[in-house]
């Protein structure tokens, strides 16, 4: 018989400063309220809630493995109706560099991937209204027959949000509508559903950043459908940007919440959230890169950042339309103003997505946005994975960043911090440990030929001047 689903009690009246309730916290023998988790991400400091958060992730995962997934990111279009201020990969259907691929091109990327061992391609692109149901039906059910083993993890929220307003479901509620779409795509050969689009769930942030992208209740309402269906997700968080602090504590209190409900409502072996993954904004190329950083003018230093002023009048969502127009000067500038998120801000926020999100297993560390050594040190504050050997990578890399590692090198990093390197699947159920001398590791003798390489991208992020860009379509 399956036992009942109960979490942690709150205590909000401890002190984030008591030993005996950090320890209960390690434990998993309590919960953060949201005002403590604040007070955690902001003043406390940086070793001691990276040891805290160590100390968590060890209790659930043991001091031994750590682990990683090969895998490949296949960005099926750049096509995208949302005019999102930090993306720099969308495109318009008649830019020069647009793009949808062709299912053979597709394929060819999936067979490369299974070539080299991997187990799951992560299917994701631009919300684009010019591609019918059937066009992803047609290709779900072709990669299964061509490659029955790999795990399609595919379509993220704000795509299915989309899919409801291009292909006019049946359904009484949005959330029939929804789940009419993704038993389609499900019994077409879609596994499970990637936590992109996520960023910032606050509404007043997320209406300034995420044109035309869907709202937070839609992105969770998405996700809570697939868990009913007994998918597995994850969920993801980009900060440092226009946002308060606040609204990083209240993103991670409405993914722990729809995970409660998930977990009440079908179990712990039913669908759920089995990751959270967050990462700092990148800037490059992007709309929003061009807005002056805060503290770039010296009359603003000492003054409260407009993200965290905003976000005190937004109160963890009681005031959902708050309008920062009339909270004062105070507030002017936001959405005008970005504080952007470094390595010691990115470690601050993972720790304490490990403790805060106490019904999540795994925190995955963001090294591709945040550099191989910053993300190893990653699992000294929480993480218990390292994430993809990242053969391809576009809607990031286009914002600037260009890392990417082979498996050797990923495994070095986990061994290097101590751990054995452990190759798991979507399911973070592991699928072999590198513990001998055949370790892919082990295997090297000249780390000359495994040095980070710029990332595989689909389409250019922009033409030189006078040259002309060839669309593939």
């Amino acid at each position: 018989m399956c036992s009942v689903y109960r979490p942690p009690q709150e205590e909000p009246n401890a002190s984030v400063e008591d030993l005996g309730f950090l320890r209960a916290l390690a434990a998993g023998h309590a919960r953060l309220s949201r005002e403590q988790g604040l007070e955690l991400l902001s003043r406390t400091n940086l070793h001691t809630l990276g040891r805290w958060a160590d100390a968590r992730c060890r209790a659930l995962h043991g001091d031994a493995l750590r682990t990683y997934i090969i895998d490949r990111n296949i960005n099926y279009t750049n096509v995208c109706n949302a005019k999102c201020t930090f993306c720099a990969f969308r495109r318009d259907s008649d830019d020069s560099d647009a793009y949808t691929l062709d299912y053979s091109k597709i394929i060819d990327k999936v067979a490369e991937l299974e070539a080299i061992g991997g187990t799951q391609i992560l299917m994701q692109g631009g919300m684009n209204p010019d591609l019918p149901l059937d066009w992803y039906l047609g290709l779900l059910r072709l990669l299964k027959e061509r490659h029955p083993k790999i795990h399609v993890h595919a379509f993220s929220p704000p795509e299915f949000v989309e899919f409801v307003h291009f292909f006019n479901p049946p359904g009484a509620t949005f959330e029939d509508k929804v789940r009419w779409v993704m038993l389609r795509l499900r019994d077409a050969g879609m596994d499970s559903l990637p936590g992109g689009g996520g960023e910032i769930f606050a509404g007043p942030v997320r209406r300034k950043i995420g044109l035309g992208k869907c709202d937070a209740e839609s992105w969770l309402t998405v996700m809570y459908v697939a868990h009913t269906l007994g998918m597995f997700t994850s969920a993801t968080m980009m900060f440092g940007h226009i946002e308060g602090y606040a609204d990083r504590v209240h993103h991670m209190w409405l993914v722990r919440e729809w995970q409660d409900r998930a977990l009440r409502d079908t179990g712990r072996g039913a669908g759920h959230y089995k990751a959270f993954i967050s990462w700092p904004f990148q800037r490059e190329n992007t709309p929003l890169g061009r807005v002056k950083d805060w503290g770039a003018d010296p009359a603003e230093t000492g003054r409260e950042f407009p993200g965290d002023t905003v976000a005190r009048a937004f109160n963890w969502g009681e005031h959902e339309d708050v309008d920062y127009r009339t909270l004062g000067p105070q507030a002017a500038e936001f959405g005008r103003r970005v504080r952007m998120a470094g390595a010691t801000e990115y470690l601050r926020t993972q720790a304490l997505s490990r403790l805060f999100l106490d019904n999540i297993y795994s925190i995955g560390a963001s090294w591709v946005t945040m550099g191989p050594h910053v993300g190893q040190l990653g699992l000294y504050y929480g993480a218990n994975d390292m994430g993809s050997v990242m053969m391809e990578e576009n809607v990031v890399s286009s914002a600037g960043t260009t890392y990417c590692l082979d498996e050797a090198v990923l495994c070095r990093l986990i061994r290097d911090a101590g751990f054995t390197p452990a190759q798991r699947n979507n399911t973070y159920d592991v699928l072999r440990i590198h513990d001998g001398a055949q370790s892919p590791d082990r295997q090297v003798t000249d780390w000359s030929r495994h040095r980070a390489r710029k990332l595989h991208t689909q389409a250019p992020r922009q033409a030189p001047v006078g040259v002309a860009i060839s669309a593939k379509k």
